[in-house]
């Protein structure tokens, strides 16, 4: 083969290299969390589940998703998991999905702290994020913008919410709080969980429970309608998702 044709084939890899990376949003996964993290994944419906929807972060490790245009779904992190190496299968402490390493479509069991998005739609090119409390708290997350235009927001709770839970939302194992449940997920009643009558905005409204959890984590979404404060809107080409992120 000749020179040129040489450089050909590599300017056209190097085209189609960059024709993949830019395709859709990059979303960058990052451990700054003393302990393993497993993070789970799961798109909405009609979305595909990314990395078989779960892996393994170690302390300080990261990874790089790369989801395509008008990707919808969530992310939420499991800690104190154990898995066979063989088979995948074990448990988590909390955020666990049916004893599953990939979660292959099933959501993760509260409490945990949730990332949800939805990167563009049919109408409209805009992004949509927020770190939401309303199935309760196990571990600090943050979503962050890399290089975003105009209006772009950090949704995030970036504190521990475990060392100030109320006893009665304690979740604990081995004698530690492991997660904090919401209000909703405690008694389990329409009013705490915007449901039924209280499925709308005029009716629903914060509880005791979720004004503390908005008084420490402004940027996260305290109950079903807080969409206000919390639901973030941005256009950029990737993300950083930080469990435990400096405070």
């Amino acid at each position: 083969m000749s020179t040129s044709s040489h450089r050909f084939h590599f300017y056209f890899l190097c085209m189609l290299i960059s024709l993949s990376i830019t395709d859709g949003t990059e979303l960058i996964i990052v451990n700054n969390c003393k302990d393993s993290i497993w993070p789970g994944i799961l798109g909405t419906a009609g979305h595909a589940t990314p990395g078989e929807g779960g892996f393994h972060l170690f302390s300080g490790e990261q990874t790089v998703l790369q989801l395509p245009d008008k990707w919808s779904g969530r992310i939420w992190p499991r800690q104190g998991c154990c898995f066979d190496e063989n088979t995948g299968k074990g448990s988590c402490q909390t955020g666990d999905c049916a004893g599953l390493l990939q979660c292959r479509g099933i959501g993760g069991v509260p409490p945990a702290t949730l990332v949800e998005m939805t990167l563009g739609t049919s109408k409209s090119a805009l992004h949509y994020y927020d770190v939401s409390l309303v199935d309760g708290f196990n571990v600090p997350v943050s979503m962050v913008p890399v290089g975003g235009g105009v209006g772009c927001g950090v949704a995030a709770c970036e504190t521990d919410l475990k060392v100030c839970c109320p006893s009665t939302l304690e979740v604990k194992r081995q004698g530690k709080v492991v997660g904090c449940k919401s209000a909703c997920l405690a008694a389990k009643t329409d009013r705490y969980c915007c449901t039924g009558q209280y499925a709308n905005p005029k009716s629903c409204k914060p509880t005791i429970f979720g004004h503390l959890f908005k008084a420490i984590c402004p940027k996260a979404y305290s109950f079903a309608f807080d969409d206000a404060s919390s639901l973030k809107t941005c256009k950029a080409s990737r993300y950083v998702i930080t469990f435990c992120p400096p405070n």
